[in-house]
């Protein structure tokens, strides 16, 4: 009880803490908040002094940030958050309705989502069901794929395998194919750029579905697919790296032997492998209420993130405040739920110690190959583009398509984009790379402290990657470091969730509570059981949200708030090129490629890594 009490109080003076940076932020920039409500309100305006000192008087900014700040807490009991300092109209119903949008379009987003998951883990989940699932597989002493399997993980080669001479041996995956890379790719691209050719291919020129506007379920579909799709992938991908394990657990045998289908098995499987991705899950849902600006931005949908980044941007804290507070009560729930989820589903066997390890050696033969051919392509980009120089104008050739002069054409300036892409290539891959490690150390780190990091990962993720811009910017001045520091800020928190989901369990496996039962220390423990068992997936999680770290990056870019012309960075050329999409199609085609290609390389390279592990373990063994 006194554990749940001091979380409780962590997480309060988290919320409380987010809260009060948002209400200073204007103070924090050192801006003067009446010249940009001015400039919000009516940008010809002149910045004359007695207009400012009006507004100062009606907003009553004279009286300091902390009486503010004050007023607006004493308000929310009572269901008032203020009024807007620019509209002028209350805020909580405006707030209430952009997140009525929100959550309508997050949930579209999840159900798309979880489609996307099952299709990218479709064929390790076939694999393991027709394994179990043929007659007669019913362990050793019965012919079969399952029999020949449990033969072998009992030590022997058939069906005379001896119980004595019990190994675990691996479920074998099936190889790292080209198409396995297909999530890699859909990973990848960016929300904005999915959103700008669903709008233009699917909402214009075909007609298919409306592309502007939110005025029913219609208008749902092609946002929620631009969100889902990159989301279920990720997803799918950790789904996917978890499922070997639970097929290649003792129950399966069981199961399979008492005759119960593939399909019923496989369902378990996915069931068994859920509390590992709930803590994420949950966190996707926060992420993709508040943090889909660019796909609100471009579908003109009246959102919450959208609602936030304007706020932000016109410094109208009363709205900004609500927005951040709604976030972090979602992100509250959120975690509630899916912790209540995960004592549900393995509760029982957390309690008794009795839980399988899931992250045993899984003996899948990805081809080495394929990660050398996509870093080999990425690097012939890179190498092929630095002799050229990405700023040189030619107005003659403005969104030239493709030549052997210009093998990625031309942009709106007449600049060669092969150039550009490159040179881009070159800040954006090191800073990710930068970014990723940081969020990798950290992530695990935090994750070794659950209670700490537990509410300090909900509040964080609560934050957009907007606004932790703006804060960034606020604290540590507008640069090119900005965008970095923002998405460094965000993007350890997955990872913090998904090792202490991992710990979570991994304490509760039987070869844990053995080697305490032995006498070993914590320490021991640590460095021998558990760090073993969870840095594996989640340091091929981090690999996996690489490309995810270069498009924060780019997404910053694309709403203005990274890197500014004539930088060739890549969310810039996406912003810079994407009203051309459909005059010019390659002048967007060459960026989103190159991030798609390293997606694919990120995936690809995890799973080789799973490889090398495996081998590891197995000859340790």
């Amino acid at each position: 009880m006194p554990h749940r009490t001091a979380t409780l109080l962590w997480r309060a003076f988290l919320a409380a803490a987010l809260v009060c940076a948002v209400g200073l932020l204007p103070w924090l920039s050192r801006t003067d908040p009446a010249l940009t409500v001015l400039k919000a309100r009516s940008a010809e305006r002149d910045p004359d002094p007695e207009v400012l000192a009006t507004i100062r008087t009606q907003l009553g900014l004279d009286d300091g940030p902390l009486r503010l700040l004050g007023q607006w807490l004493t308000g929310l009991p009572h269901g008032d958050a203020g009024r807007s300092w620019i509209s002028g109209a209350e805020v909580m119903p405006g707030v209430l309705q952009a997140l009525g949008a929100s959550m309508l379009l997050m949930g579209s987003a999840v159900a798309v989502a979880v489609v996307a998951a099952g299709l990218v883990c479709a064929r390790t989940l076939r694999r393991g069901a027709r394994a179990v699932g043929r007659p007669g597989d019913g362990g050793p002493g019965f012919p079969g794929v399952l029999g020949e399997f449990v033969a072998r993980r009992l030590g022997g080669t058939g069906s005379a395998a001896r119980p004595e001479s019990r190994t675990r041996r691996p479920f074998r995956r099936p190889a790292e194919r080209p198409g396995g890379t297909g999530s890699a790719v859909l990973a990848a691209l960016p929300e904005f750029l999915t959103a700008s050719v669903l709008a233009t291919v699917v909402g214009v020129r075909l007609g298919w579905l409306p592309a502007l506007g939110w005025y029913g379920p219609r208008w749902v579909v092609l946002p929620a697919l631009a969100l889902g799709v990159p989301a279920g992938a990720v997803l799918g991908r950790l789904l996917d790296d978890l499922l070997p394990g639970a097929f290649g657990e003792p129950w399966v045998r069981a199961a399979a032997a008492r005759g119960l289908s593939g399909g019923r098995i496989a369902r378990q499987a996915v069931r068994r492998c859920l509390p590992g991705l709930l803590p994420n899950m949950g966190l996707f849902v926060v992420g993709l209420t508040g943090g889909a600006v660019a796909v609100e931005q471009i579908f003109d949908i009246p959102g919450l993130g959208r609602t936030t980044l304007q706020a932000g941007l016109a410094q109208d804290l009363p709205v900004l405040q609500a927005g951040t507070l709604a976030l972090l009560l979602l992100a509250a729930v959120a975690a509630g739920l899916t912790r209540l989820a995960a004592r549900l589903l393995i509760g029982p066997a957390l309690r008794a110690d009795a839980l399988p390890s899931l992250h045993g050696p899984s003996a899948s033969t990805p081809r080495r190959t394929l990660p050398l051919v996509y870093g080999a392509l990425l690097l012939g980009v890179v190498a092929l583009g630095l002799p050229r120089d990405p700023l040189a104008l030619d107005t003659g050739l403005r969104l030239q398509h493709p030549t052997w002069a210009h093998p990625f054409g031309t942009d709106a300036l007449g600049r060669d984009l092969l150039a550009r892409v490159a040179h881009g290539a070159v800040d954006t891959l090191l800073l990710a790379l930068a970014i990723s490690a940081v969020a990798l150390g950290t992530g695990v780190l935090l994750g070794l402290l659950p209670r700490l990091s537990g509410p300090l990962v909900d509040t964080v993720n609560a934050v957009p990657p907007v606004l932790a811009a703006l804060l960034v910017t606020a604290v540590a001045g507008s640069g090119a470091a900005t965008p970095s520091l923002a998405v460094a800020a965000l993007a350890w928190t997955p990872l913090a969730a998904h090792t202490s989901a991992l710990l979570l369990q991994e304490r509760a496996t039987l070869h844990v509570t053995a080697t305490r039962g032995l006498g070993a220390g914590r320490w021991h423990i640590l460095r021998h059981s558990l760090l073993p068992a969870v840095l594996p997936p989640v340091t091929r999680h981090a690999l996996l949200r690489l490309p995810g770290v270069a498009l924060a990056l780019a997404s910053l870019g694309f709403l203005g708030l990274g890197a500014q012309p004539p930088s060739p960075e890549w969310g810039l050329l996406l912003a810079e090129n994407q009203p051309y999409a459909e005059r010019a199609p390659w002048a967007v085609l060459a960026p989103a490629a190159v991030l798609a290609l390293l997606g694919a390389l990120a995936v690809t390279a995890a799973g080789s890594m799973q490889g090398a592990s495996t081998r590891r373990e197995l000859a340790a063994r």
